[in-house]
Protein backbone atom coordinates (compact mmCIF):
# COMPACT_ATOMS: atom_id res chain seq x y z
CA UNK A 1 0.00 0.00 0.00
CA UNK A 2 1.00 3.17 -1.06
CA UNK A 3 -1.22 5.98 0.33
CA UNK A 4 -0.90 6.43 4.07
CA UNK A 5 -4.32 5.60 6.30
CA UNK A 6 -4.56 9.17 7.31
CA UNK A 7 -4.73 11.40 4.55
CA UNK A 8 -2.39 14.46 4.73
CA UNK A 9 -4.49 17.68 3.77
CA UNK A 10 -2.39 19.19 1.42
CA UNK A 11 -2.70 16.02 -1.17
CA UNK A 12 -6.54 17.24 -0.94
CA UNK A 13 -7.94 20.33 -2.89
CA UNK A 14 -9.56 23.47 -1.09
CA UNK A 15 -12.71 21.94 -2.67
CA UNK A 16 -12.53 18.64 -0.48
CA UNK A 17 -11.13 20.78 2.57
CA UNK A 18 -7.54 20.46 2.01
CA UNK A 19 -5.36 23.03 1.10
CA UNK A 20 -3.91 21.43 -2.62
CA UNK A 21 -4.53 23.91 -4.81
CA UNK A 22 -5.88 23.36 -8.23
CA UNK A 23 -2.64 24.42 -9.83
CA UNK A 24 -0.28 22.38 -7.65
CA UNK A 25 -2.68 19.59 -8.15
CA UNK A 26 -1.85 19.69 -12.07
CA UNK A 27 1.68 19.94 -11.41
CA UNK A 28 2.06 16.84 -9.27
CA UNK A 29 -0.27 14.68 -11.94
CA UNK A 30 2.25 16.23 -14.50
CA UNK A 31 4.97 15.43 -12.44
CA UNK A 32 3.81 11.75 -12.12
CA UNK A 33 3.55 11.54 -15.34
CA UNK A 34 7.05 12.45 -16.88
CA UNK A 35 8.17 9.83 -13.85
CA UNK A 36 6.25 6.94 -15.25
CA UNK A 37 7.03 8.21 -19.05
CA UNK A 38 10.65 7.69 -18.04
CA UNK A 39 10.32 4.12 -17.73
CA UNK A 40 7.77 3.28 -19.88
CA UNK A 41 10.04 1.76 -22.64
CA UNK A 42 10.27 -1.19 -20.34
CA UNK A 43 6.56 -2.19 -20.21
CA UNK A 44 6.81 -1.67 -23.99
CA UNK A 45 9.77 -3.63 -24.47
CA UNK A 46 8.02 -6.73 -22.61
CA UNK A 47 4.58 -5.83 -24.49
CA UNK A 48 4.73 -3.60 -27.42
CA UNK A 49 1.04 -4.55 -28.44
CA UNK A 50 -0.20 -3.02 -24.98
CA UNK A 51 -1.29 0.37 -25.49
CA UNK A 52 -3.02 0.86 -22.16
CA UNK A 53 -0.14 2.33 -19.39
CA UNK A 54 1.11 4.71 -22.43
CA UNK A 55 -2.53 5.65 -23.15
CA UNK A 56 -2.91 6.19 -19.03
CA UNK A 57 -0.03 8.88 -19.31
CA UNK A 58 -1.24 10.84 -21.97
CA UNK A 59 -4.70 11.12 -20.08
CA UNK A 60 -3.02 12.06 -17.12
CA UNK A 61 -1.79 15.26 -19.55
CA UNK A 62 -5.40 15.39 -21.00
CA UNK A 63 -6.78 15.17 -17.21
CA UNK A 64 -4.72 18.71 -16.86
CA UNK A 65 -5.68 20.38 -19.44
CA UNK A 66 -9.15 19.95 -18.86
CA UNK A 67 -9.88 17.67 -21.73
CA UNK A 68 -11.33 14.79 -20.03
CA UNK A 69 -12.59 14.50 -16.41
CA UNK A 70 -11.63 13.04 -13.73
CA UNK A 71 -13.45 10.00 -14.06
CA UNK A 72 -12.39 9.06 -17.08
CA UNK A 73 -8.79 9.50 -15.54
CA UNK A 74 -9.69 7.27 -12.70
CA UNK A 75 -10.93 4.50 -15.34
CA UNK A 76 -7.23 4.61 -17.25
CA UNK A 77 -5.36 3.86 -13.67
CA UNK A 78 -7.29 0.74 -13.56
CA UNK A 79 -6.59 -0.18 -17.64
CA UNK A 80 -2.91 0.38 -16.41
CA UNK A 81 -2.81 -1.63 -13.38
CA UNK A 82 -4.40 -4.52 -15.17
CA UNK A 83 -1.42 -4.45 -18.15
CA UNK A 84 0.79 -5.10 -15.01
CA UNK A 85 -0.64 -8.55 -15.31
CA UNK A 86 1.68 -11.66 -17.05
CA UNK A 87 4.94 -8.98 -17.64
CA UNK A 88 8.47 -9.12 -16.24
CA UNK A 89 8.82 -6.98 -13.10
CA UNK A 90 10.17 -4.67 -14.47
CA UNK A 91 7.49 -3.93 -17.19
CA UNK A 92 4.78 -4.44 -13.89
CA UNK A 93 5.93 -1.66 -12.40
CA UNK A 94 6.10 0.27 -15.37
CA UNK A 95 2.12 -0.01 -15.69
CA UNK A 96 1.88 0.34 -12.25
CA UNK A 97 3.36 3.80 -12.49
CA UNK A 98 1.87 4.83 -15.54
CA UNK A 99 -1.43 3.91 -13.50
CA UNK A 100 -0.33 5.51 -10.38
CA UNK A 101 0.29 8.76 -12.56
CA UNK A 102 -3.01 9.02 -13.98
CA UNK A 103 -4.50 8.04 -10.76
CA UNK A 104 -3.59 11.48 -9.27
CA UNK A 105 -6.51 13.43 -10.60
CA UNK A 106 -8.81 11.43 -8.53
CA UNK A 107 -6.07 11.53 -5.61
CA UNK A 108 -3.11 13.53 -5.45
CA UNK A 109 -1.10 11.18 -3.00
CA UNK A 110 -1.07 8.85 -5.98
CA UNK A 111 1.57 11.21 -7.18
CA UNK A 112 4.59 9.43 -4.72
CA UNK A 113 2.93 5.64 -5.99
CA UNK A 114 3.89 6.97 -9.66
CA UNK A 115 7.83 7.83 -8.63
CA UNK A 116 7.79 4.71 -6.33
CA UNK A 117 6.83 2.35 -8.53
CA UNK A 118 9.26 3.61 -11.28
CA UNK A 119 12.13 3.45 -9.31
CA UNK A 120 11.05 -0.28 -8.31
CA UNK A 121 10.45 -0.50 -12.62
CA UNK A 122 14.15 0.66 -13.39
CA UNK A 123 16.36 -1.31 -10.01
CA UNK A 124 14.23 -4.30 -11.88
CA UNK A 125 15.82 -3.85 -15.29
CA UNK A 126 19.40 -4.60 -14.26
CA UNK A 127 21.86 -7.02 -12.24
CA UNK A 128 21.55 -6.93 -8.68
CA UNK A 129 24.54 -5.87 -8.07
CA UNK A 130 23.57 -2.57 -9.77
CA UNK A 131 19.65 -2.29 -8.33
CA UNK A 132 20.86 0.16 -5.90
CA UNK A 133 22.74 2.47 -7.65
CA UNK A 134 20.41 2.79 -10.85
CA UNK A 135 17.19 3.40 -7.95
CA UNK A 136 19.84 6.44 -6.78
CA UNK A 137 20.02 7.60 -9.95
CA UNK A 138 16.49 7.33 -11.13
CA UNK A 139 15.08 9.15 -7.71
CA UNK A 140 17.77 12.07 -8.47
CA UNK A 141 16.41 12.31 -11.97
CA UNK A 142 12.75 12.50 -10.63
CA UNK A 143 13.64 14.78 -8.51
CA UNK A 144 15.51 17.22 -10.86
CA UNK A 145 12.19 17.21 -12.77
CA UNK A 146 10.55 18.87 -9.74
CA UNK A 147 8.60 22.07 -10.36
CA UNK A 148 9.71 24.60 -7.40
CA UNK A 149 6.15 25.42 -6.61
CA UNK A 150 5.88 21.70 -5.64
CA UNK A 151 9.52 20.62 -4.52
CA UNK A 152 9.39 20.67 -0.83
CA UNK A 153 5.52 19.23 -0.66
CA UNK A 154 7.14 16.04 -2.52
CA UNK A 155 10.35 15.73 -1.23
CA UNK A 156 8.59 16.05 2.19
CA UNK A 157 5.85 13.37 1.26
CA UNK A 158 8.74 11.04 0.32
CA UNK A 159 10.60 11.43 3.52
CA UNK A 160 6.97 10.80 5.82
CA UNK A 161 5.78 7.85 3.07
CA UNK A 162 9.27 6.04 2.39
CA UNK A 163 8.72 3.30 4.40
CA UNK A 164 5.36 2.30 3.31
CA UNK A 165 7.22 3.07 -0.44
CA UNK A 166 9.60 0.07 0.16
CA UNK A 167 12.15 3.01 1.23
CA UNK A 168 12.99 3.75 -2.43
CA UNK A 169 13.56 7.23 -1.95
CA UNK A 170 16.40 6.97 0.50
CA UNK A 171 18.46 4.96 -1.39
Amino acid sequence: MILPKERDARFITVRRGGTLTDSDHHLLALWAAACAEHVLHLFEQANADDKRPRQAIELTRAWVRGEIPMRQAHQAAFAANAAAREVPDAAKFAALAAGQAVAVAHVAAHELGAAAYAIRAVREAVEESEKEATGRKECQWQRDQLPDAIRELVLEDQKLRNSICWFVFSR
